[in-house]
């Protein structure tokens, strides 16, 4: 039995859907099952198993975990990030699971300038010595990200950023869910720590004439310093200290690491991964 943490989020329920599709069952965990099976709907009924489990409960992983032989693992980006996934990489040991796929960093590394790599680093390490098959996705930024760019763009034709002309990698969290289906799936693949990018890097004066093309009116990119992007995340996007910190590291990071495409998804998929033309174009009402 294949276990999905996260099964509520973007890399998760693209998991989901992902096994679903190819007719694969599995356990779903959510701290609201009910709210997760509505988002499934009743399609997914045969084949996903919907199971109550929190984090901060021990127990209730060691419940969810029971009969399971896989485990995805992944989390909200968050203070007790560390805390909680290394207490599931614990349950998951005691409940006898022997392949943990997780979805990491690009940047996990114990002197990484990004906080929140240092923690994936953490658990990486533990996961490398805890004896089981050990699966590393350490994928670049969620397209679905650029989503919350939407209100800025539709009211004020305008994106902001701290990262100049920096290229930066994008790939679909649904090109991650293929991926963690298909180390999930097929034992020859399990193992071993894999980048994922999209086909491409964008800076964002080259999203800005993207976005601006798709709309059919002009979208200009403003270049903040990264003091004043953590004031415009917090004061005008509401986004909590340690996220808009956060935000604004890693995009310091592409600054000072220029990012590069990666041929991961294709190799392990046996095609290419989607692009953020098509991605942009699918969600074009929200930049309107």
């Amino acid at each position: 039995m294949i276990i999905v943490m996260g099964a509520t989020g973007s890399t998760g329920g693209a998991l989901v859907r992902s096994l679903t599709g190819g007719a694969v069952p599995c356990r779903a965990l959510s701290r609201e099952p009910h709210r997760l099976r509505a988002r499934l709907g009743p399609a997914a009924d045969p084949l996903v198993e919907v199971r109550a489990a929190d984090a901060a409960d021990p127990e209730s992983l060691r419940a969810a975990f029971r009969g399971g032989r896989q485990l995805f693992l992944t989390m909200e980006n968050g203070p007790r990030q560390v805390e909680f996934e290394l207490r599931a990489v614990a349950a998951a040991l005691d409940s006898g699971i022997d392949h943990i796929v997780k979805i990491s960093s690009p940047a996990a590394e114990p002197d990484s300038p990004v906080a929140i790599a240092r923690g994936h680093h953490t658990v990486e390490t533990r996961l490398r010595a805890a004896g089981v098959t050990a699966t590393v996705l350490r994928p670049y930024a969620f397209m679905q990200n650029l989503l919350p760019l939407g209100p800025g763009v539709a009211r004020a034709g305008l994106i902001t950023s701290a990262m100049g002309h920096a290229p930066c990698n994008y790939v679909d969290c649904r090109d991650i869910g293929d991926v963690a289906a298909a180390v999930l799936t097929r034992p020859e693949l399990a193992g071993g720590t894999h980048t994922l990018t999209g086909a491409e890097t964008w800076s964002f004066d080259r999203l800005a004439d993207l976005l601006g093309r798709l709309r059919g009116t002009p979208v200009r990119h403003l270049d903040l310093t990264p003091a004043q992007l953590r004031s415009h995340l917090t004061t005008d996007r509401g986004l909590p200290d340690w996220l808009a910190a956060h935000v604004a590291e890693i995009q310091h990071l592409a600054l000072t690491r220029p990012e590069h495409p990666t041929d991961t998804v294709t190799r392990l998929l046996g095609r290419a991964p989607r692009g953020l033309e098509p991605f942009l174009t699918e969600h074009l009402d929200t930049f309107r």
